[in-house]
């Protein structure tokens, strides 16, 4: 089915298959929903959301009482030589879940050199940065946005601090209301290198991919 503007509601492995050569993280991410951008048939963008793995993320964001309304937008790629228009694709992809009330978190990693242009320009709120820090692991499961260190307690990986937006999906006024009142994180001015906001509907320059 078309919501609109070539957008349409995909499978979990039409989505995998479209994301795992393309994005730098290498693996496949929790999905609950994912949407694609067809252009003249072809699938030429993928959006997907997933329920983040962390309890502790999903209580942080708006406390116990809303967890269960907290998803992670966790993909936002397309093809290299793709003419989409990435900010309304998001627009309308987040129009398509609002029935779920959701409660959508998402994340630019600095590591990428990402600032969240994307989200600024689809309306999230700018809730800081995260803390970087290191978890132990093991050499199968690494993470390509990690880097691997060695010290005294074994090899640990650094996970960069990553600038954190969030985005009230409900259609209710009250329902986004008593949401956005429980937000546990201070609203803050958009990172000052991030000034550039792109337009709603301005298309990415080749190989620029922002979440």
């Amino acid at each position: 089915m078309f919501f609109a503007e070539g957008i349409s509601e995909i499978s979990h492995d039409e989505a995998v298959g479209f994301l795992l050569p393309r994005h730098y993280s290498g693996r496949t991410p929790s999905i609950s929903k994912a949407f694609g951008w067809f252009a003249n048939g072809n699938l030429e963008a993928v959006i997907t959301f997933g329920k983040p793995a962390s309890n502790s993320l999903c209580e942080g964001v708006c406390g116990l009482a809303y967890s269960e309304d907290v998803y992670e937008l966790n993909r936002l790629c397309r093809t290299e030589n793709a003419d989409v228009q990435l900010s309304k694709f998001v627009s309308l992809a987040l129009k398509a879940v609002a029935k779920d009330d959701w409660i959508i978190v998402s994340y630019a990693d600095t590591s990428m050199n990402h600032c969240g242009y994307i989200y600024q320009a689809t309306n999230f709120i700018y809730t800081g940065m995260t803390a970087e820090r290191t978890d132990k692991f093991t050499e199968g499961n690494k993470h390509s946005r990690h880097y691997a260190k060695d010290d005294a307690s074994g090899l640990r990986k650094v996970r960069s601090a990553k600038h954190r937006y969030v985005y009230f999906t409900a259609r209710s006024k009250a329902k986004r209301k008593a949401q956005r009142k429980a937000l546990a994180y201070s609203v803050k001015p958009f990172p000052k290198n991030a000034n550039k906001n792109y337009a709603l509907g301005y298309v990415l320059p080749p190989n620029v991919i922002e979440s």
